[in-house]
């Protein structure tokens, strides 16, 4: 298992269960299990369905553990299959089954590790214009998932209360909604302090969920 997903994995749990006041050790040793096998990938997410099916109160964080299981399967189960896996229509086939799993959090996890590759430091205006490409006309569906960002990139000049106050003004069918809000703070403070971080949970409308996510990019940027 890749040392900075079960960082991320415990992070994620851990801030989620203790602000919900939920249970989450067993299942996160599960998940841990689950992350370390020697399954196929579709296995895995089997299994780790089975995990959320039987623990209901924790299923909020359910597609952002798969952004984390699939994370962990480029970093670590693709060094036991064949270097062009990824190109076989084996692969091929389970993306067409999972295109409806997971969040955006996926294309925020490949930047980082492309910014630790490449020994720069995280931005927002980097992030959308040199990983997402979302200038460049044949990625415009990447454009259009994050035009709620592409258009509130200023707020990486205002302040976490404005961060805040748009993303809870953003459309319930924005396909970034549910991650704008911790996303933003993270590129607006990439190395928050407690008191950062307790503004934003105190501003959030989610504490818990929007807390956690936080904290997982926080530990996977380590």
């Amino acid at each position: 298992m890749d040392n900075k997903v079960k960082n991320a994995l415990e992070s994620l749990l851990n801030t989620f269960s203790a602000l919900e006041n939920v249970p989450a050790q067993q299942e996160l040793s599960k998940l841990n299990q689950i992350f370390n096998g020697d399954e196929d990938f579709m296995t895995k997410l089997m299994l780790m369905d089975k995990v959320f099916d039987h623990s209901p109160k924790l299923d909020a964080v359910r597609e952002i553990t798969f952004d984390l299981l699939l994370i962990n399967f480029f970093a670590e189960d693709t060094k036991k299959l064949d270097e062009d896996y990824l190109d076989s229509p084996e692969w091929e086939k389970i993306e067409e089954e999972t295109l409806d799993r997971g969040t955006e959090l996926l294309n925020l996890l490949l930047y980082l590790n492309e910014c630790k590759d490449e020994e720069i430091d995280p931005s927002l205006d980097d992030y959308l214009k040199e990983f997402l490409l979302v200038d460049e006309d044949e990625f415009q569906d990447e454009h259009r998932i994050y035009e709620d960002v592409i258009a509130n990139q200023m707020l990486m000049e205002s302040s976490m209360e404005e961060i805040a106050r748009v993303s809870k003004s953003l459309d319930e069918e924005s396909e970034i909604r549910e991650i704008f809000y911790p996303m933003m703070a993270f590129f607006y403070e990439t190395e928050p302090s407690d008191t950062d971080q307790k503004k934003f949970k105190d501003l959030s409308e989610d504490p818990a969920f929007d807390a956690a996510i936080l904290s997982l990019i926080l530990s996977f940027n380590q």
